[in-house]
């Protein structure tokens, strides 16, 4: 089966920036699941995806502007330490939680202060352009349940 609309993969993959460094990999566990079509991946990944089968091993380049796109100096501020997440001491370079009005939201530290720190809410991997190496692991029809709620269920997917 190819992989198309409402198809449930299953696949490894190891991120590299564009200089072959290794940021992540799925490898030393299981493979990820998701629902294509459901807009679960990157759309530029997802693309990619479109029309491959279980077995197939390719890699999708994806520069910085279709993967998380570019960095925006206007998403740097600074936020008083009580609304923030995290554990531990904090420390420049740490990922944090902010508390906003839409929920939490993720950010990396650039300077700690004694009450305020000032963050970067960027997506960390904004502005790289990345590599994936894909090995599709496994390809199924979704059930009916997984398409209503457009995401895969099981292993490596969404457990209700």
């Amino acid at each position: 089966m190819n992989i198309q609309r409402n198809s449930v993969v299953s696949f490894h993959y190891t991120l590299r920036d564009a200089s072959g460094d290794e940021l992540e990999t799925s490898r030393d566990g299981e493979p990820s699941l998701y629902l294509h079509g459901a807009g679960n991946l990157l759309p530029g990944l997802e693309r990619q995806l479109e029309g491959k089968a279980e077995g197939d091993v390719f890699s999708v380049a994806l520069d910085a502007a279709d993967a998380y796109g570019d960095r925006d100096p206007q998403r740097q501020q600074r936020v008083p330490v009580k609304h923030l997440l995290y554990r531990g001491r904090l420390r420049p370079g740490m990922l944090v939680q902010v508390n906003t009005a839409e929920g939490q939201r993720p950010a990396t530290v650039l300077k700690v202060g004694k009450f305020s720190a000032d963050l970067d809410t960027n997506h960390p991997l904004a502005g790289r352009d990345l590599v994936f190496d894909i090995e599709i692991t496994g390809v199924r029809a979704a059930t009916e349940e997984e398409v209503a709620h457009r995401h895969a269920h099981g292993p490596g997917g969404h457990q209700h």
